[in-house]
């Protein structure tokens, strides 16, 4: 007993090193991720979509959903910095996995990327709903868009959507715009009005409603037009990153290599735009894109380069903040003209727009409002695609002390000329009441 305990020890002592090396500020993209699968042939049916996470240099680990050992930690530490799961109709997950654990694994700040079809269970709808995204009620409903369509559905039924309302978003999509449209054939869902942090990526047009093919409407779809959304992203407020579609074959070799005409439209394509689609939106949900990281609060007096432990009211700073961002290999400076600064007590005292020097340093000058407290540097910065920043800073501010103030305040001298007069009257008053006859 006593061996068996030494060597747990042992292997803990070299594993728990091994799991440092995952997702760090310094190295967003150093990652590995746990892909599960329902059926292991989605290895080859998708492995364009593997591979191109490969290329990037992502570590990932293939394993069954009924996985009697599946894991996302040990020891208190976390084995994988993402997850992808492609088992859409999984009742149940192996090992110790199930869809609490998947919860904390996001509240942890790590990544997830969700993808449903027909069969969804109601294991990956609740999941799915945990973020944000409410998948159709109907189980056998899909996506139907009978102008949306593309001209190679076969079948007639107009549920191979050829979809091109994309959010209008670089930082999620890249820069280089995705011209042919995207093919999607599954499940259409919708977005919590509560939850501000889901967006819709990729819509439906507003034509499209949610339905089962084989059968007549008898009543009017609950999910219709623009409503329905196809892909959706969620960045939560730790910055975590979760991609939901309604598609497992919008992943697929298939659809990546598929030509594509919509319908109603002379443009016709050699190639969908799935596989641009679906690499930049991994670029965003694994942070090789859209990830800030900012230095410290750096403020001091005017003239002056040590940070001071207290400021005067009146007093005229100047503050600074270093902001860089990921560009997939090295942080580069970031730029933008939208960065604010407040100096805050219960309220914003002063807000001012930070001015950049191109070169990730932010700055700006202001003069200590004539109000003393205890006062904080905050600096908020939320944009749509990039990660939250959130800093402050906390600093006391006195009053003047009682030798700092000015010897004769000007707004005072009509006091004094009010006071000289008075005793002058009075002098002159007292000299005529006495010698006057």
């Amino acid at each position: 007993m006593m061996n068996l305990s030494r060597s747990v020890a042992l292997i803990s002592l070299f594993l728990l090193p091994l799991l440092s090396f995952s997702f760090s500020v310094d190295n967003p993209t150093d990652r590995r991720v746990l892909v599960l699968l329902d059926d292991l042939s989605l290895k080859s049916s998708h492995s364009i979509f593997f591979s191109t996470l490969r290329s990037r240099g992502f570590d990932l680990d293939f394993k069954s959903a009924d996985d009697s050992k599946l894991a996302l930690q040990r020891y208190g530490q976390y084995l994988y910095d993402g997850l992808i799961i492609f088992a859409p109709s999984t009742e149940r997950f192996g090992g110790s996995l199930d869809s609490k654990s998947i919860a904390d694994f996001v509240d942890s700040g790590r990544d997830l990327i969700l993808s449903a079809d027909t069969s969804a269970s109601d294991l990956i709808r609740g999941i799915a709903l945990e973020c944000g995204v409410d998948f159709d009620e109907d189980s056998s409903a899909m996506v139907i868009d009978h102008s949306s369509f593309s001209v190679s559905d076969v079948d007639g039924d107009h549920t191979l959507i050829a979809a091109d309302d994309l959010v209008k978003s670089d930082v999620i999509l890249g820069k280089s715009k995705i011209e042919a449209p995207v093919l999607f054939r599954g499940v259409a869902h919708s977005l919590n009005p509560t939850n501000n942090l889901v967006l819709k990526v990729l819509s439906a047009s507003p034509s499209a409603y949610s339905a089962k093919p084989s059968s007549k409407l008898s009543s009017p779809p609950q999910l219709t037009g623009s409503a329905i959304s196809l892909v959706s992203v969620m960045q939560a407020r730790n910055n975590a990153r979760v991609v939901i579609s309604g598609s497992l074959q919008l992943f697929s070799d298939r659809l990546f290599r598929s030509g594509v005409q919509k319908a109603g439209s002379p443009n016709k394509y050699e190639k969908s735009g799935n596989e641009q689609f679906v690499t930049e939106l991994g670029k965003w949900v694994f942070h090789e894109r859209g990830h800030l990281k900012a230095g410290s609060l750096v403020h001091h007096r005017v003239g002056e380069t040590d940070e001071p432990a207290i400021y005067r009211i009146k007093d005229d700073l100047e503050f600074s903040v270093e902001i860089l961002e990921w560009s997939g290999k090295s942080w580069e400076p970031y730029v933008a003209d939208d960065v604010q600064v407040q100096f805050y007590m219960m309220s914003p005292y002063v807000l001012k727009t930070l001015s950049t020097d191109k070169k990730g340093m932010f700055h700006t000058s202001f003069k200590v409002p004539d109000v003393y407290g205890v006062f904080q540097f905050k600096v908020e910065y939320e944009k749509l695609g990039y990660t939250t920043l959130s800093l402050s800073k906390q600093i006391p501010v006195r009053p003047y002390r009682h030798n700092e103030y000015e010897r004769f305040i000007p707004t005072a001298y009509p006091y004094y000329g009010a006071c000289f007069t008075t005793m002058a009257g009075f002098f002159v008053f007292s000299f005529v009441y006495l010698y006057h006859k």
